[in-house]
């Protein structure tokens, strides 16, 4: 008997979860590259196929959500309530994501990525491809046929304070810093037209 498809993607995502649970246990356990996909497909009892099938490389394997963080980033833009401004709904997901991977646990994880030159650059064209989604998104929001510059910049910037904030030794006080600067920013880039009529007295 087929099963339905909630059951399918309940399981699909199980097993997604378990290759990369059972990936950054053996990573911290031994060292990034000491471990192969060989070794973590065979301690997370599935196949080889089946890893790739959910993960394209190895260091995909690290920044598992990675596909979760570019979607909200995207939904902030899109799904915010009709009339928010948009650097706000941006500040508060980048807070979320900040507190998500700074929280308890996490430094040995950043710090392996820092230790390994193919993470971190695995890492640099992850936030650049973040930063593309979110400068395309941007540009749909305001109307626009094409990203911009100004688009391009205000999505930089705020994938910019995603990795200042996660780096400072206070990232709330990091973010209160940065954001007031990316309201600038965007004041200047897409600046609110004057009433008609109106003009200097």
């Amino acid at each position: 008997m087929t099963e339905p498809p909630g059951r399918r993607e309940r399981k699909k995502a199980a097993t997604r979860q378990k290759i990369a649970d059972t990936a950054l246990r053996l990573f911290l356990e031994r060292g990034y590259d000491a471990v192969g996909i060989r070794d973590i497909a065979a301690e997370a009892d599935v196949a080889v196929t089946t890893l790739f099938s959910h993960f394209a490389s190895k260091e995909a394997l690290v920044f598992e959500q990675d596909q979760d963080f570019e979607q909200r980033l995207t939904q902030a833009v899109t799904g915010r309530a009709p009339h928010e401004p948009l650097i706000p709904a941006l500040r508060r997901e980048i807070q979320a994501m900040v507190r998500h991977c700074t929280a308890d646990g996490a430094a040995p994880i950043w710090r392996m990525i820092d230790a390994s030159p193919a993470l971190r650059q695995y890492e640099e064209s992850m936030r650049l491809r973040h930063a593309d989604s979110l400068a395309t998104a941007i540009a749909a929001d305001l109307g626009l046929p094409q990203t911009t510059t100004a688009c391009r910049t205000i999505a930089r910037f705020v994938i910019d304070a995603y990795s200042l904030a996660r780096e400072a030794p206070d990232p709330d006080a990091a973010m209160d810093e940065i954001f007031p600067m990316i309201e600038a920013a965007w004041e200047v880039g897409f600046p609110v037209p004057a009433p008609a009529g109106a003009g200097p007295r």
